[in-house]
């Protein structure tokens, strides 16, 4: 780290706050999962300094309607969040049917979504 990188951290420059969203209405709607058990699990699983679950103050995850957001000040990968939601719906054994694809509005937010399953078989027919 140079010297002039020490001494702006030092200052009290802008934290870097990554802020993420999760969007779980359509298989909440559908009644396929609930979003509390989802919002308790990366509560539980998302590690900070190596130790899971000891999020402190540098990590909150929130809950509102159909959506979770996940709020981090220190360096957070949005992969992980990413990889999280994959372990989630496959430990509850959802993963053959809902996908996690980031929206093409906003590359912020994560969507869950059904595959498309209607389109693969129409293929396999011709």
């Amino acid at each position: 780290m140079s010297k002039g990188a020490a001494a702006a951290g030092a200052k009290g420059g802008k934290k870097k706050v990554a802020t993420y969203v999760i969007d779980c209405s359509k298989p909440v709607e559908d009644k396929i999962m609930e979003i509390a058990s989802l919002e308790k699990f990366l509560q539980e699983r998302i590690k900070v300094g190596g130790k899971a679950g000891a999020l402190g103050d540098s990590v909150t995850v929130t809950r509102e309607k159909n959506k979770i957001t996940v709020t981090a000040d220190a360096t957070f990968s949005k992969r992980y969040l990413k990889y999280l939601t994959k372990k989630y719906l496959k430990k509850h054994n959802v993963r053959d049917w809902l996908r996690v694809i980031a929206s093409n509005k906003d590359r912020n937010i994560y969507e869950l979504r059904y595959f498309n399953i209607a389109e693969q078989e129409g293929e396999e027919e011709d």
